[in-house]
């Protein structure tokens, strides 16, 4: 099920299959004032996308999930949507060695203040950011 919160012009789904990780991502999201949209699963954000008409401007994935993983994720979406920015994340020790050109990678676990500044850095590069720890 998506969370749809009208907090900003700028728009961020987040998808991951672990709900502690939705939850703690989505607070970080919101408190960017970011509107957010979230799918446990690569397979509901596909759905979830099928039907939303409005603006994205950014994937944050989860690298690895059942099903449609990460990538399977992005590489659908961008199809579609070629300006997207794409951010994946895992806890994998040893990262992402190839992503796309244009795509992004951060490795968890992260604070807030770094996931916000990567997000506003993709999103709103013309815009100073400043976000507390």
């Amino acid at each position: 099920m998506a969370i749809v919160t009208e907090n900003n012009q700028k728009t961020v789904l987040v998808v991951d299959d672990d709900p502690m990780v939705i939850k703690f991502v989505s607070s970080i999201v919101l408190s960017g004032g970011f509107k957010l949209l979230t799918a446990a699963s690569g397979e509901l954000a596909l759905e979830l996308l099928n039907g939303y008409k409005g603006d994205l401007h950014l994937l944050l994935s989860d690298f690895q999930m059942t099903g449609v993983s990460g990538i399977d994720l992005a590489t659908q979406v961008t199809r579609d949507r070629p300006e997207l920015k794409v951010l994946l994340m895992s806890g994998f020790p040893e990262g992402m060695l190839i992503l796309n050109e244009g795509w992004h990678f951060l490795a968890k676990p992260f604070v807030p203040s770094q996931l916000l500044t990567l997000i506003s850095g993709l999103i709103t590069p013309d815009k100073p950011t400043r976000f507390a720890a």
